[in-house]
């Protein structure tokens, strides 16, 4: 069966009525965590993870999936109209998409942005759907030590890379790798850090710890500083962008859309890095750079498409090597685990309808976002009037509800309590949870693939620096330093991110 035949059979499962139903949830309730300040694609998602326990796996994804790019469309309303980003990758958007709006002219800067980011995110499907398959290929053909050496270079990235000190997030993956093994050992059936207790047999939740570590942690750090918020609210007759806003932020959307594209694959804050890369872009190509930081519109196009040129290929690791490369991935890794499909080189020939129908509803998302984001903004701009303290009682219902429903374990709830005030506890000292989750997610394959490895070389650790081995960590090491070099070169720099924030 061709690509276009496999396409057409997604198409099929997304454009079903299940299919259809359940990416407008996802692309709706993303929209709103995105919008809503401090909650972000994470959050959204492993609230409604629960949810999709009682699904088929395509069906469930497609819902996940649809918060993941959802929320990435509804972060950029806030940063244009309140100048507060819906979530990280929105902050950059900040220094102009707001001055747009002070200026009068926020429905063209939301309309350009609304533009660019289903450029972006639906080429980046194009790119998921070719590379995939041939990667996967490749993947079949290599060991379980290249796997080893693949993932311990995705942790080892996302250490160098992600923001606040290095140390400590080589002590979140630590941590995260160490809570992995809690549980009975799958070989041995030893017990491993259960203290006798017969509850933690089958290890700690992964539902209540990422509802635990994400959504109760964040609700306690929002709550510190919630506060009534005033929106600049442009009416529907002034979100047709003028054509010399067409023709400015064409180019910007172009670029955006390649350095998407290429950070996509990055381990860590892809989604973030490629923002500010792309406005450090866009000023450097700029005739006007002065005009960068006083309410450029390229300086809204350019990253807000980048931002949404992640999500294609964010996902390129996760179902062609099966390792998520950001938070948000690991999420939907967990949900295909737990509904009994493996990520990665398999994908495509054991559960294909997964892998294609998620491919075509990224497409249908896409289309539904852009309906959703630009006629209804003003609704979505109206739950920001909303106090957050009347929202929490919401949202610590559903995850309640949420987290029983998946074992019926009294004790789930008290893992998600306690997982909550520690990641609370944890971010208030400067401890990021994205790392944890990350090396969570990759601990049991990481040790199995690891093992199996040692089996097969008959306990040699040589298999790690066989000929595969070296030439993969070449490979990540020389892209890696070729992405550093391509930001350099365009100015990309912590100045980008200051000015951002402030």
């Amino acid at each position: 069966m061709s690509a276009f035949d496999q396409l057409m059979t997604g198409f099929s499962v997304a454009l079903s009525w299940k299919g259809l139903a359940y990416c407008f949830i996802g692309c709706l309730w993303g929209t709103i965590v995105g919008v809503l300040p401090g909650l972000g694609p994470l959050a959204g998602m492993v609230l409604l993870l629960p949810l999709t326990f009682g699904l088929d796996p395509a069906t469930g994804i497609i819902m996940l999936t649809g918060i993941f790019y959802g929320a990435m469309y509804g972060g950029s309303t806030t940063s244009i109209l309140v100048r507060i980003p819906g979530e990280a990758a929105s902050v950059v958007t900040c220094i102009d998409g707001y001055e747009m709006a002070r200026r009068g002219r926020a429905g063209p800067a939301l309309v350009i942005a609304a533009l660019g980011s289903f450029v972006g995110g639906t080429v980046s499907v194009l790119g998921l759907m070719l590379v995939t398959p041939p990667l996967a290929s490749l993947m079949v053909a290599i060991g379980p030590s290249v796997e080893v050496v693949l993932m311990l270079m995705a942790l080892g990235v996302i250490a160098f890379v992600s923001g606040g000190s290095r140390l400590k997030t080589g002590a979140m993956i630590v941590l995260g790798l160490v809570i992995g093994t809690i549980g009975l050992d799958k070989l041995t059936g030893v017990p491993r850090f259960t203290f006798g207790n017969l509850g933690l047999a089958d290890g700690l939740a992964f539902t209540a710890l990422a509802i635990g570590l994400f959504g109760i942690s964040e609700i306690l750090l929002n709550l510190e500083k919630s506060e009534a918020v005033k929106a600049i609210q442009p009416r529907l007759r002034d979100l047709v962008p003028r054509w010399g806003d067409l023709k400015d932020s064409a180019p910007a959307i172009g670029r955006g859309t390649v350095v998407g594209f290429i950070f996509g694959i990055v381990p860590g804050v892809s989604h973030v890095v490629s923002t500010f890369v792309s406005y450090a872009i866009e000023k450097r190509f700029s005739r006007h750079p002065e005009q960068f930081g006083h309410g450029a519109i390229a300086g809204v196009a350019g990253p807000e498409t980048a931002n949404n040129a992640t999500t294609g290929t964010a996902m390129i690791p996760l179902l062609g090597l099966g390792i998520p490369s950001i938070p948000a991935t690991a999420i939907l890794l967990s949900a295909l685990t737990i509904h009994g499909v493996s990520p990665g080189p398999l994908l495509l020939t054991e559960n294909p309808e997964v892998f294609w129908g998620l491919v075509a509803s990224m497409y249908v998302g896409n289309v539904v976002l852009l309906l959703l984001n630009l006629p209804f903004v003003g609704v979505f701009v109206n739950l920001l009037r909303i106090p957050y303290g009347w929202l929490v009682p919401s949202i610590l219902v559903i995850s309640i509800i949420g987290v029983y429903s998946v074992n019926y374990k009294p004790a789930d709830i008290w893992i998600m309590v306690i997982a909550g005030v520690a990641g609370y506890l944890l971010r208030k000292l400067g401890y990021e949870m994205a790392p944890l989750l990350l090396a969570l997610v990759l601990g049991d394959r990481l040790e199995e693939q690891f093992r199996t490895a040692l089996t097969m070389s008959g306990g040699s650790y040589a298999t790690f620096a066989d000929q595969a081995s070296l030439m993969v960590i070449a490979a990540v090491v020389l892209l890696l330093l070729i992405l550093q070099g391509f930001a350099w070169a365009f100015g990309y720099g912590k100045t980008v991110a200051d000015q951002a924030e402030r």
